[in-house]
């Protein structure tokens, strides 16, 4: 059986602050405001992941409220998504993550991010697609604002939650 999850955030724009990306430090002179390092990408993809095997969201995992997590590496997160999910028998079968930005343009920075996140979840390179779209200069994220991105990936259910 294949189960299924949808994720989503947003996180204001910044001056003075890194924008890091699907794990990848994007050259650009504002970063996302957050209590992590605002790696929308991945946490979209982390709530699509966590929502697929209903184990809630990284929220409930990770409280922005925990100083722990003040400043946080997100691939440190997705790491241990990754192991919640593998204590519970799911085995991710592919995700799919799109930036809502105006700007910048990601294109030369996808391969790297493909590959940090088919490392971290240990998939195949072809189970992971990251893409970017425009808003054609509407909404916050076409006003640059800030950005947002959507995910969704499938999970491959464990034997013991067939017929349960």
């Amino acid at each position: 059986m294949i189960r299924v999850g949808f994720g989503y955030d947003a996180h204001r724009l910044a001056e003075g602050k890194p924008l890091v990306l699907g794990g990848t430090a994007i050259d650009w002179a504002q970063g996302l405001e957050a209590h992590s390092d605002g790696d929308i990408i991945l946490h979209a993809m982390m709530d699509a992941l966590l929502g697929a095997a209903c184990l809630g969201d990284i929220g409930l995992h990770f409280s922005d409220t925990d100083p722990r997590y003040e400043g946080c590496d997100s691939m440190l997160l997705v790491h241990a998504v990754k192991e919640k999910l593998r204590q519970e028998g799911y085995t991710v079968h592919n995700v799919d993550c799109t930036l809502v930005a105006q700007r910048p343009k990601i294109q030369p920075y996808i391969p790297e991010m493909r590959t940090k996140i088919s490392d971290a979840l240990d998939v195949a390179l072809d189970q992971v697609n990251v893409k970017a779209t425009t808003t054609e200069h509407m909404g916050f994220t076409g006003r640059e604002e800030g950005m947002a991105c959507y995910a969704v990936c499938t999970l491959l259910e464990p034997e013991h939650h067939r017929g349960g």
